[in-house]
């Protein structure tokens, strides 16, 4: 009975985790890991390796509905990708080869989550940049069009080498700490390059299932990786991540923004709850 009750319990939050992650582009790593360390008691590392594996279903479950209905910007998540996927690898790397203390580094994560949600919810205008030819932005096609209200609206970036930066720095905290790696691209994307959001949470879900495999390599080859927990979580997380790519065409910016900026901030409250008790490091020796 106590087995059933676990596995119903694990396959609910994973599917809240998924609904989330595709709803916001932040993926289901924000909630799986939380999850798993304070509810299930799991060891950070494996409940990180679940989490990486989680992400690739929320991305999967979310993508193809996304890229389908012409919000996801593949040329920029492609161009994207270099970068984050080169810094999940070292985040992985880092947290597995050596004895490094994640304390502190979680509480500057969760004091940048902070700051993150605050920049989210200022009064702006959802970026729609003009494409200007003869840029860096305009060479790399890193431009498009994504429907509203039954018209196909043209939007053009900035900023890409910027961009580019902070996503190497999303990928870092993806891999070492299995949660962050999409509230990082959809802040690069949205508020450095001027993505419109919904382009920006889209293309971020897109590129996250790239992201976690390139960690969760690192973590299935040093053995943190528990199959039968892996794969409840991952069927939560897909149907999770498929009602939320449904919902998402349907929900304004605003409100969108608002989710966002919530679950942004339990998250860097979490972070620095963790870091200030030792969690991290506990776990990470």
């Amino acid at each position: 009975m106590e087995s059933i009750i676990f596995t119903l319990l694990l396959v609910i939050v994973s599917a809240l985790a998924g609904f989330v992650g595709a709803l916001t582009g932040l993926g289901g790593g924000i909630i799986i890991v939380p999850a798993l360390t304070l509810l299930f008691g799991l060891p950070l590392k494996y409940a990180v390796a679940t989490s990486l594996i989680s992400v690739i279903g929320t991305s999967s479950g979310a993508a193809a509905t996304f890229v389908k209905e012409g919000y996801t910007n593949l040329q920029i998540g492609m161009f994207l990708q270099i970068a984050t996927s080169l810094g999940a690898v070292l985040g992985a790397l880092l947290i597995i080869w050596t004895d490094i203390q994640s304390d502190i580094l979680g509480v500057v994560f969760g004091l940048v989550l902070i700051i993150t949600a605050i920049l989210t919810l200022q009064k702006k205008p959802d970026y729609r940049e003009p494409i200007v030819k003869g840029s860096l932005s305009h060479k790399l096609q890193l431009y498009g069009t994504f429907p509203l209200n039954g018209s196909e609206i043209g939007y053009g970036s900035k900023n890409p080498i910027l961009g580019s930066v902070v996503m190497m720095i999303a990928g870092f905290l993806s891999g070492l700490l299995g949660v962050g790696g999409g509230i990082f691209k959809v802040l690069a994307m949205d508020n450095v390059m001027r993505l419109p959001f919904k382009v920006s949470t889209t293309t971020s879900n897109f590129m996250i299932g790239v992201t976690a495999v390139s960690g969760a390599i690192v973590y299935l080859a040093n053995g943190y990786v528990i199959p039968i927990t892996t794969a409840l979580v991952l069927i939560g997380v897909i149907i999770g991540s498929y009602i939320g790519a449904k919902v998402l065409s349907k929900i304004r910016v605003l409100l969108l923004k608002r989710i966002f900026s919530i679950i942004v901030l339990i998250i860097a409250v979490y972070m620095i709850y963790n870091g200030f008790v030792g969690n991290f490091s506990i776990e990470n020796k």
